[in-house]
């Protein structure tokens, strides 16, 4: 399958066109050239967008494939109306029919968000950041207890970048704490964790892959050894199970994946908006 140039135009930021189309274009066996073009908010806008398409279409030979999600008639027809293309109208394709079923016509407010910067939501995923940037990596064990989890595993397991998803996305308050070889000798959980061990959620890894990872930062070294990470995922996984810590492998697992197997196991309520 010959791969092709996609376009993401949204009036807003875009990343609603890209997150869906992307989920869809991932049932299909080619990488695609990703070309993303927020805030068309305007005719003239949209009439630039309308002739780097074409151009695109004829320097590749190839119709390139447009997700759009723009609420503005005049601006949308210009794309729409496009011959060079294969248009996605995502709004259209939900909001008519949804507007049937309800009975009433939807505000067509330009953008993802409306009135952001005032929304109690907003401002809970801006504290959460915060949260999670403080308490990241064990830098801090103040205020654990407005923890919503405390993600526990040994270092460069993917505790970082999950625990800001869970921030950025949903609006968790989520710290996290390396485990690390003084803890093993030890035989138990870091004394700041354990009033808070029914918060905590483990992260493992393959040993070969965490090798691997902790090469490229350290390379040759004890640390980034196979040896020694076959050593600390044992002893973490042991660790886990004689506390009674959920956990679960990121080997093979997107953040989005863990992300939600966290809110499933300790949030459930932020499952249901």
């Amino acid at each position: 399958m010959p791969n092709r140039t996609v376009f993401f135009v949204s009036d807003g930021t875009g990343i609603t066109a890209e997150t869906f189309g992307n989920s869809i274009l991932a049932q299909f066996p080619a990488k695609h050239r990703h070309v993303r073009r927020p805030f068309i908010d305007s005719v003239e806008k949209a009439t630039h967008v309308a002739a780097e398409i074409e151009a695109t279409a004829q320097r590749e030979g190839k119709r390139p494939i447009i997700f759009l999600t723009l609420v503005n008639e005049d601006v949308r027809r210009i794309l729409k109306e496009s011959p060079h293309g294969l248009v996605l109208d995502m709004f259209n394709t939900f909001v008519e029919p949804l507007e049937a079923e309800f009975g009433v016509k939807s505000n067509h407010r330009v953008g993802r968000f409306s009135d952001v910067a005032k929304s109690e939501e907003y401002n809970e995923r801006i504290e959460a950041i915060n949260f999670s940037l403080a308490h990241d990596d064990g830098q801090s064990a103040r205020n654990l207890e407005s923890a919503d989890v405390i993600l526990v595993g040994v270092s460069r397991s993917g505790k970082t970048p999950t625990s800001l998803y869970l921030a950025m996305q949903h609006g968790i308050k989520a710290a996290n704490y390396p485990l690390i070889p003084d803890d093993f000798e030890r035989h138990q959980i870091p004394s700041s964790l354990a009033p808070h061990k029914r918060k905590c959620f483990g992260l493992s890894i393959d040993p070969e892959r965490l090798a691997q990872i902790r090469n490229e930062r350290r390379p040759d070294s004890k640390y980034a050894s196979l040896e020694n990470c076959r050593w600390e995922v044992r002893q973490a996984e042991q660790m886990m199970r004689r506390e009674g810590i959920s956990w679960l492998s990121s080997t093979h697992k997107s953040i989005e994946e863990i992300a939600t197997t966290i809110l499933r196991d300790i949030r459930p309520d932020r499952l249901i908006y």
